[in-house]
């Protein structure tokens, strides 16, 4: 086997095997680039209610457990905490707080962000060693796909013509960027 085919099989059989690799840290790369514009982990939602105040003195978990039942949450009860004049209840998934004198409530409801939530785990490298060895295996094999690649074409498409072309800008605008970041 020459020197050429075996560059393009070490090519191909890496993209194959890295396919999986590159799917989950291209989607969870994006998203985390894109973490000042909205939570890739999670769909946050919030909604204001007005509630009932009890008709007779309630304290503690009773206290909570009336306004759940107002907002048909009372299933869901955890805790609760009282500061001041504020009840916040903490519910499975999320959240209530409220103006015990005004009955003015806000439910907050926390759940993972479907795909995006189990690759930025991954992509974090939130996992044990096992993950750690395979993404680490991915990082080389990228190395090892970027240099291959250079090399699959040959003739004017190749890395000695318009390949040496676009490799240069591939090379050089990281580069003007990270200067450009560095000194701005």
């Amino acid at each position: 086997m020459n020197i050429r085919k075996l560059n393009r099989a070490v090519h191909r059989d890496l993209g194959y095997f890295f396919f999986g690799m590159a799917i989950i840290y291209g989607l969870s790369g994006i998203a985390l680039n894109h973490r000042h514009h909205w939570n890739p982990n999670y769909i946050i939602t919030q909604e204001s209610y007005q509630l009932e105040k009890p008709s007779t003195e309630l304290s503690g978990k009773n206290l909570s457990l009336h306004f759940l039942e107002q907002l048909d949450e009372e299933d869901n009860y955890r805790t609760q905490i009282v500061t001041g004049s504020n009840l916040r209840i903490f519910i499975e998934g999320g959240s209530i707080n409220v103006d015990l004198v005004s009955g003015n409530a806000n439910l907050e409801k926390i759940r993972k962000r479907p795909v995006f939530h189990e690759v930025n785990f991954l992509h974090y490298n939130t996992p044990r060693k096992l993950w750690t060895w395979f993404s680490d295996a991915f990082a080389a094999g990228l190395i090892i796909l970027a240099i291959t690649g250079l090399f699959v074409l040959k003739g004017k498409n190749g890395i000695t013509r318009r390949g040496a072309w676009i490799t240069s800008a591939g090379v050089i605008i990281p580069i003007v960027l990270l200067y450009l970041y560095l000194n701005a």
